[in-house]
């Protein structure tokens, strides 16, 4: 990701630091109500501990899998964004997911940052399309896809919630870098 910003980057969660410390970081913020807020609720050291080896496996696959966002500041990790393979309606998609704690809501880290995964998504990665699902109530995380050229395509219902269905295609990410 070529992409630097002045607050914010984006590291592959196999650059963490190892072990203990690297679910330790992570259990820190997955443990926090406001950056698990529109989610089934807080992770448990347990839990995040077997989300971080779905997406270190992902990654070890060669998979497109999450990135870490760290605070330029202070290096401290402050959130996530990247792919998450999901199976949607019966159809596999790579969904865009992004999570911030909520001190750095409101500053457009997230939008910063799904704007780069996006751009590695076909960039790089040569990927047909890129879903998000946004919980319908939560507008902030609506603003950020609609920033990064998503569209609305649906409603469903995904893993018993419901959830809205942003959609942004190869094809028209050309189109926009073209204009």
């Amino acid at each position: 990701m070529s992409r630097r910003s002045w607050a914010t980057q984006l590291i592959g969660f196999n650059r963490l630091p190892f072990g203990a410390k690297r679910v330790d970081l992570l259990a820190e913020l997955m443990a926090n109500e406001g950056f698990m807020r529109f989610s089934p609720g807080v992770y448990s050291y347990k839990q995040t501990a077997a989300f971080l080896e779905k997406i270190l496996a992902w990654q070890n696959r060669g998979l497109p899998s999450q990135f870490a966002v760290l605070s330029r500041a202070d290096n401290r990790l402050i959130g996530y964004c990247g792919f998450f393979h999901q199976e949607v309606d019966g159809t596999n998609e790579i969904e865009i997911g992004y999570r911030l704690h909520p001190n750095y809501w409101n500053k457009g880290l997230a939008t910063e940052a799904a704007q780069a995964v996006r751009d590695h998504a076909f960039r790089d990665l040569n990927l047909s399309r890129v879903i998000s699902l946004i919980h319908p109530k939560n507008a902030a995380s609506r603003r950020v896809a609609e920033k990064i050229r998503m569209q609305f395509e649906h409603k469903t219902v995904f893993k018993g919630f419901p959830a809205l269905v942003f959609m942004i295609s190869r094809e028209r990410w050309l189109t926009n870098r073209a204009a």
